[in-house]
């Protein structure tokens, strides 16, 4: 098993993060982040559209959750859009300072910067692919709804993890298996499943995810039924091989 996340930080503070919620790393090959990946490729810069990129740089990133970390990828972070080469989303939460610190500032602000950006026609890479995230059943943004906007705005977006089968090849590349023999489990129709549609692997959709709402479930324990998770999929256009419709059930089907 590996740990696929469109977590902005680094694959071993995902694989750490493992251990606080109770499980054994050790049960997993490794994990891939689109942070890590991230990092990879703005540090090796063998990659023609990494290798185009300036060194300066436009950083938003957390501030409540910690802000990312840029150390050793020899950027130098602006705050002025004029200044700026490109722009690196990790977060929703604030503007990374060139001293590195953060400043806090509200998502209506960032997006206003996006459309500075725009206007001089930098390209944008984001860390974070999602659009929202479950926390405490309730959603958080994420930093794919500020590289939306961006894209909306005319702007180029690279985007850096799911739905991209860039990870996933990542994935295999780190298990050594041909695709025939992989199937991604996760919960979000646009990010996990299509993902995995992409990268041509066979994938499970948990559908008390950040589409239980959607889905018309509003107590735990509930079950989607068959109609509605169809037209959610055609919506996404994404398709699962199979369904998880409780967590509980995604343990078993990992071990069968």
């Amino acid at each position: 098993m590996v740990i696929i996340s469109n977590s902005s930080r680094r694959a071993s503070t995902t694989l750490e993060k493992l251990r606080i919620l109770g499980f054994d790393p050790s049960l997993f090959i490794g994990a891939i982040t689109s942070g890590e990946l991230t990092h990879q490729y703005l540090q090796r810069r063998d990659d023609a559209w990494f290798a185009s990129l300036g060194r300066s740089c436009i950083h938003m990133t957390w501030s409540d959750r910690g802000a990312i970390s840029l150390e050793g990828l020899g950027l130098e972070v602006v705050e002025n859009a004029q200044e700026a080469d490109f722009i690196l989303a990790h977060g929703t939460e604030a503007l990374g300072l060139s001293s590195g610190a953060a400043l806090p500032m509200k998502l209506d602000d960032l997006e206003k910067i996006l459309e500075l950006c725009a206007a001089k026609k930098i390209p944008m890479v984001v860390a974070n692919p999602d659009f929202v995230t479950v926390e405490a059943r309730a959603l958080r943004v994420m930093p794919g709804t500020l590289a939306a906007t961006y894209e909306k705005l005319g702007g180029e977006v690279k985007w850096m993890g799911k739905p991209d089968k860039i990870i996933y090849k990542s994935a295999m590349e780190m298990t050594a298996v041909e695709a025939s023999d992989c199937i991604a489990i996760g919960d979000s129709l646009h990010h996990d499943i299509k993902g995995a549609n992409a990268a041509g692997i066979a994938s499970a959709f948990i559908t008390c995810g950040i589409h239980a709402t959607e889905l018309g479930l509003g107590k735990f324990g509930e079950v989607a039924d068959d109609n509605s998770i169809h037209a959610l999929a055609l919506q996404n256009n994404a398709y699962p091989t199979s369904l998880v419709r409780a967590v509980e059930s995604a343990i078993d089907a990992c071990i069968r």
